[in-house]
């Protein structure tokens, strides 16, 4: 049989998985081209002949704009086109379908028996229904509960592959000097540092079958896996428990976004977050939804409680509040854990950083006009690391809200006073995780040694 000719439209994550779980070995197809959006500079590399398979791709596989996928289509005679990256709304993914057709090509989506890796470790997944909703302060308080049980747990992060592909195959990062070797952009550091500085291990990077294994086998030992997901994908490994985050400041998301609905409808746990920011009726909108969806899924509430560490900072003053990047940008978020603790501390503006911004920072604001009168710390390389430091420095402010999950002052110059901002998950009222985790250890981890859950 000819092999069919395939395009993966991707954002350097998800179309990475698939193309090494479904296509990589797989005789019927011939995989020509990747295609990049969201995340910048991604297209004009290849995806390396090392990861792709010397055999059967022995150039690699080119990466291209998705502004060129009609072209693409027609130049490189393609059959077919999978739709590979997410947080993206409904009638988008339906969008891209509609010009792959009108260019003659079929159109393809891969679902999760298609893509997801057995773990020999009992998994638990985290994933959410849009960007920001809180997985990551989520997944920080799962891992909390199960060390206090005396387990070890090992988080594996969806994928931000944005340099070497080939040295970034494997990685694990277990302190923070780890993310200077592995040479993470601000992004990536956001996810892994605060998982380090807790004191466990995190794995990442671009073979999540070799990258499970690796963790299966860590050197300081394994009990469960911890998948942290990316944006609202649904999880790489097939989860023993799924835990869904939804957003009540983003009402509807649950059933208008994609991959997001797909997380909803599989969750064993949706976290409601952010219950101490949003209205009631927004709250309601997504537990009914929620219901209508999913209605055997345990519904946890959730707040996030803000920690300021210079309030006296704020009171009064004229401040920059930067958040994170991914949340702002395709995330769509007006508002942030920032913007929050700012307001309550009774800043006396918001100071807008639009006209102050440089370089990538203003294209940035350029490509996504709405994000309002905050910095998106967008540090995707070098060049974007130097542009946020210098539209910081331009911005004339009395103190910077930094309300990212890093230490930003360890990565740029602040010429200013600085307020760290933080947040943690809390559940309110029941059920919460102590009592979900325990009957999940009882399930899962008898034989885990040291297990405080009260199993045999």
């Amino acid at each position: 049989m000819e092999k069919r000719n395939v395009i993966i439209i991707g954002a350097a994550g998800r179309d990475f998985h698939n193309f090494n779980t479904f296509f990589r070995n797989n005789p019927l197809y011939n995989v020509v081209a990747f295609t990049a959006t969201q995340i910048p500079d991604i297209d004009g590399r290849k995806y390396p002949k090392e990861l792709a398979g010397i055999e059967l791709y022995p150039e690699g596989i080119p990466i291209y704009a998705e502004s060129d996928l009609t072209k693409l289509i027609k130049d490189l005679k393609v059959d077919i086109c999978v739709f590979a990256y997410s947080d993206v709304y409904h009638t988008q993914v339906m969008n891209i379908a509609s010009k792959v057709m009108a260019a003659g090509a079929s159109y393809m989506l891969l679902g999760p028996n298609d893509t997801m890796v057995k773990s020999t470790k009992p998994v638990i997944a985290v994933g959410a229904t849009r960007t920001g909703c809180g997985k990551s302060q989520t997944s920080r308080r799962i891992i909390e509960v199960l060390m206090k049980k005396g387990l070890k747990v090992v988080a594996i992060r969806h994928p931000m592959p944005y340099g070497d592909l080939v040295k970034q195959k494997v990685q694990r990062f277990a302190t923070v000097e780890d993310l200077k070797k592995h040479e993470c952009t601000i992004e990536e550091m956001e996810e892994y540092e605060p998982h380090v500085v807790r004191g466990n291990v995190i794995y990442a990077g671009v073979d999540y079958e070799a990258i499970v294994r690796a963790a299966e086998n860590d050197p300081d030992g394994c009990d469960i896996i911890l998948w942290d997901g990316g944006n609202n994908d649904f999880p790489f490994y097939k989860p023993d428990l799924l835990v869904g985050v939804a957003d009540p400041l983003r009402p509807g998301a649950e059933i208008t976004f994609h991959p997001g609905e797909t997380v909803a409808r599989m969750s064993d746990v949706i976290v409601i977050n952010k219950i101490d920011s949003a209205t009631l009726e927004n709250i309601n909108i997504v537990r009914a939804n929620i219901a209508a969806i999913n209605p055997n899924a345990i519904v946890i509430d959730g707040a996030s409680p803000l920690s300021v560490d210079k309030p006296e900072l704020i009171k009064g003053k004229r401040v920059l509040v930067v958040e994170d990047g991914p949340t702002l940008t395709h995330g769509h978020m007006r508002i942030g854990a920032g913007t929050v603790a700012a307001q309550k501390h009774g800043a006396a503006e918001l100071v807008d950083p639009r006209s102050f911004a440089v370089g990538r920072l203003a294209e940035t604001f350029r490509l996504y006009p709405n994000i309002g009168t905050l910095l998106p710390a967008m540090g995707y390389g070098e060049e974007q690391i130097r542009d946020l430091e210098k539209t910081i420095e331009n911005t004339p402010c009395d103190a910077v809200v930094i309300a990212t999950p890093i230490d930003l002052q360890r990565i740029i110059k602040i010429n200013k006073p600085c307020v760290k901002v933080g947040y943690e998950l809390q559940e309110i009222g029941y059920p919460n995780f102590e009592v979900i985790l325990t009957d999940f250890c009882n399930k899962y981890v008898k034989e885990a040694s040291g297990c405080g859950c009260g199993c045999k």
